[in-house]
């Protein structure tokens, strides 16, 4: 479209609104706003201390940048005018959503928050454990009860962070296991969790040994509200000993997105080579214990906030690359990820120069 027929384009759009505003200043459309937030060097400092401290482990050197990025967005109560939503719509640095998108089924803005609190803390988890694997340094895991449910018939007898050994005797690995054995019974019959108390299991860890002194409990079970299967009213996680200590410090920030800068900054530190080579590299995605990268949401507002930061690259999760090669601000190299070791693949050739075979993204 020619600049000069856009321009009109727009102004014709912005008369409009303003017209549209004076005539009906009651109207109010549900959306709400994304923007750029800030980007942080998971190599470097916040808030005047160290982002990722590791004790117990030689840790070498770093250079580079390795960004986690952010998103800012509208709160749960406040609500776009249509003028606003207009110039959300023509603006290149933001983007306007339906406000369900942002806060589903009239979730509260505290009810957000707590969650994306509680899914920074398990990305943070997922990528210790994904950049110890990556590096072939052991890591125990158990099975535990991540939350109970309440007024549920788990309630009293079961707690969190329980260490599950095995229900009706079957010997669990995974989280799921626990419920594959629960299902099976009809509502109102007993199920037994040989269990580790969380207490028991905090002090064995912190002994640095495997929690023992399993005890057996029966608990009742009851059809579930939700779904048509039996249910006790736990939710099954896991948990992980580490042979050192990883602690990730930053404040204000939310959601699962950073797991994968979180696991490369963690390999970074804990090797002599230099992942990045000096060069501004920043990326997204979520991570799981087996380090497969996972997609997240504002995608084209990461890339505006890291392009700005300063960012050559841009690691990005396969199931975002479409999105993101649609409006690649200019500068900014993408970069196709699956797996952290994707990601450390590409980093060798950024820091070697021979980026010709990087795996990029595309619009189809």
């Amino acid at each position: 479209m020619p600049r000069r027929t856009a321009t009109m384009l727009a102004s014709t759009l912005v008369l409009i609104v303003l017209l549209c505003v004076g005539v009906f200043p009651f109207l109010t459309p549900p959306y709400s706003e994304m923007t750029p937030g800030p980007t942080v060097n998971t190599l470097g400092d916040s808030g005047g201390e160290p982002v990722l401290q590791i004790s117990g482990r030689k840790t070498f050197p770093t250079t580079g940048h390795l960004n986690m990025t952010t998103v800012r967005v509208t709160g749960a109560n406040y609500r776009m005018n249509l003028a606003e939503v207009v110039y959300g719509w023509l603006a290149h640095d933001n983007i306007v959503v339906p406000h369900e998108t942002l806060y589903p089924d009239g979730k509260t803005e505290e009810q957000s928050n707590q969650e994306n609190a509680e899914e920074f803390s398990q990305s943070q988890e997922s990528a210790k454990v994904a950049a110890l694997r990556e590096l072939k340094i052991p890591v125990k895991s158990r099975v535990v009860v991540s939350s109970v449910r309440k007024d549920s018939p788990a309630q009293g007898t079961l707690h969190a962070g329980d260490v599950i050994n095995a229900v009706d005797g079957v010997p669990v690995k995974r989280p799921d296991d626990v419920s594959k054995v629960v299902v099976k019974h009809k509502p109102g019959e007993k199920v037994t969790f040989s269990i580790v108390p969380a207490k028991a299991a905090a002090a064995a860890e912190k002994a640095g040994k495997e929690p023992s002194g399993a005890q057996n409990v029966q608990v009742n079970t009851v059809k579930s509200a939700e779904v048509d299967r039996t249910i006790v009213g736990i939710t099954a996680g896991t948990d992980h000993t580490f042979p050192f200590t990883v602690d990730i410090k930053l404040a204000d920030v939310g959601g699962p997105s950073a797991g994968l800068m979180f696991a490369l900054g963690i390999v970074d530190k804990l090797t002599p080579s230099d992942l990045t080579g000096g060069k501004f590299v920043a990326g997204t995605g979520t991570i799981d214990d087996q380090g497969t990268v996972g997609p997240i949401g504002g995608i084209e507002m990461k890339l505006v906030g890291a392009r700005n930061a300063g960012a050559e690259y841009f690691l990005t999760p396969s199931d975002n690359c479409a999105a993101a090669a649609s409006d690649t601000p200019q500068g900014l190299t993408l970069v196709r990820v699956k797996t952290i070791n994707d990601a450390m693949k590409a980093l060798e050739k950024i820091r070697s120069g021979n980026t010709a075979g990087l795996p990029s993204c595309s619009k189809g």
